[in-house]
């Protein structure tokens, strides 16, 4: 079994918030993948599904941010998992938004989410970072992550939910290779290479042929002309 942990905190007042990406991309997990109804259960909201050949449990841990480790932990020990089989996904201040990458193990940055699982089952899980940008200054860290996110802002983190529910199923395999290739499908398709036909409208107008020139002396056009 693999624990894929979304971190956010709990509640509609928090919902749209930059912090709670990693809520966002499991729930997308969920809708689109079939998985069992949320219920609540180890101060967290858990819904069981498979993805490919592996069975897989999502948790939202409904313990805010700060206190996340704790129900990361009961859930594991619950079902006698090892770190390594915890994947965790969270907002990433250092990534620009859009951006998404997969990382083993490593510190917390500060994150007080990743601070906490640390606390309560150590540093090595694997961690999915949900790029949101960052505000500039440390000071509007805070007021940063804990506000919606922009109307500008909808058009690449639906691209981006989309892109990590395509490619969940590789994460569960432990294939983080193809899990960015699939992300990378929604976030920038690839151009195609076939060059198309421009329209009527826009066809430059053809140009119409050139006279033939004239080599004839003028004594010769006047013999010409009286002929």
């Amino acid at each position: 079994m693999k624990l894929f942990v979304g971190l956010g905190n709990p509640g509609s007042k928090y919902a749209r918030n930059r912090h709670n990406i990693g809520f966002m991309a499991v729930d997308r997990i969920a809708a689109d993948h079939g998985f069992s109804p949320w219920k609540s259960k180890f101060q967290a909201e858990i819904a069981e599904g498979r993805l490919s050949d592996e069975r897989v449990l999502l948790i939202k841990p409904q313990t805010f941010m700060n206190r996340s480790g704790k129900a990361v932990g009961e859930t594991m020990r619950f079902y006698k998992l090892d770190s390594t089989d915890v994947t965790v996904f969270h907002d990433e201040l250092d990534l620009a938004p859009g951006k998404v990458r997969v990382k083993a193990g490593g510190g917390h940055a500060g994150h007080n989410g990743l601070r906490s699982i640390h606390e309560h089952i150590s540093p090595a899980y694997d961690r999915v970072r949900l790029g949101i940008g960052h505000p500039g200054r440390k000071e509007l860290v805070s007021p940063y992550v804990l506000s919606d996110f922009a109307k500008a802002d909808s058009e690449w983190l639906e691209e981006v939910l989309r892109g990590v529910s395509d490619g969940a199923a590789y994460l569960a395999k432990d294939e983080g290779g193809k899990f960015m290739n699939a992300v990378a499908l929604r976030s920038a398709p690839p151009r195609s290479s076939k060059k198309t036909e421009p329209a009527a409208s826009e066809r430059a107008p053809a140009k119409s042929p050139e006279p033939a020139t004239d080599d004839r002396s003028l004594m010769q056009k006047l013999l010409d002309k009286f002929r």
